[in-house]
């Protein structure tokens, strides 16, 4: 069997994978639980950026400061991207007033928070395709190993997209198939890279640094405000055990992967 093939039958099987086994802990949630578990989406979320994708950013960007300034600029093109999403949805006084309600009745947001994180996973994803098929290239045992790696990281922080798009009005199908469809991105960061590996490791660091830019976004402003509609201590003790759930989470993949 050639490397190239090889490296699309694991991409393939390794997006599908996590995001099936994701699924699966996500959609057996009962509806009732979805505005807890945000909290802990919110907490994946930052987890994967603050612990896994900015520090790996910095590492292999020639500057810091470029690096920093590609996570401002993606924060501010985010927030373009969302004033875009949200023209299209409402319409002069109508935007503010429906936006409101939604987030005073914890009503979902009209696949602003989706649309987002969708946009930040499709090119983590095509980041593990890069990481992948550089890894096979090196060593076929080796390639192996980072796909299984990639996969067991890549499930916690998919059961939090799937909790966010749940949360930004999107059916359980729907949530379903995005994810399938932007995991294919694996594949073509893997194909890409096999092709033309120093081009594409040269927008690794632009890559990541706009994949955090929009979970950062997502996190702060989209699903944070939302959490202060329920001021009581209980609440507010729960919310922040499952935001440390959640970064927890992600920093116990990374110490087995490691």
């Amino acid at each position: 069997m050639s490397i190239l093939l090889m490296i699309i039958l694991v991409s393939v099987a390794g997006g599908v994978l996590s995001v099936l086994a994701a699924a699966f802990f996500a959609l057996k949630a009962k509806a009732a639980w979805v505005p807890m578990l945000i909290s802990y989406a919110i907490g994946a979320l930052l987890g994967a950026v603050f612990l896994e994708i900015l520090p790996h950013a910095f590492q292999i960007s020639s500057s810091l400061e470029v690096m920093s300034a590609t996570v401002l600029l993606g924060i501010l093109l985010f927030f373009m991207l969302e004033k875009l999403v949200l023209w299209r949805h409402c319409h002069g006084e109508s935007c503010e007033v429906h936006t409101a309600d939604a987030r005073h009745h914890g009503g979902h947001d009209h696949g602003r928070s989706g649309l987002m994180i969708m946009i930040g996973d499709t090119f983590h994803n095509f980041v593990d395709g890069v990481l992948i098929a550089a890894a096979f290239l090196v060593d076929v045992r080796l390639g192996f190993v980072t796909a299984v790696a990639i996969i067991a990281h890549e499930i916690p922080q998919e059961v939090g997209d799937f909790l966010i798009l749940l949360h930004s009005g999107y059916s359980k199908q729907q949530a379903l198939l995005f994810n399938l469809v932007s995991s294919m991105a694996t594949l073509v960061g893997a194909v890409g890279a096999y092709f033309a590996l120093g081009l594409v490791q040269g927008w690794i660091p632009t890559i990541l640094g706009l994949a955090a830019a929009s979970m950062i976004y997502v996190a702060v402003a989209d699903l944070i405000p939302g959490l202060h509609k329920r001021t009581e201590l209980r609440a507010t003790l729960q919310q922040v055990g499952l935001i440390g759930l959640g970064v927890a989470s992600i920093w116990l993949a990374g110490e087995l992967v490691h």
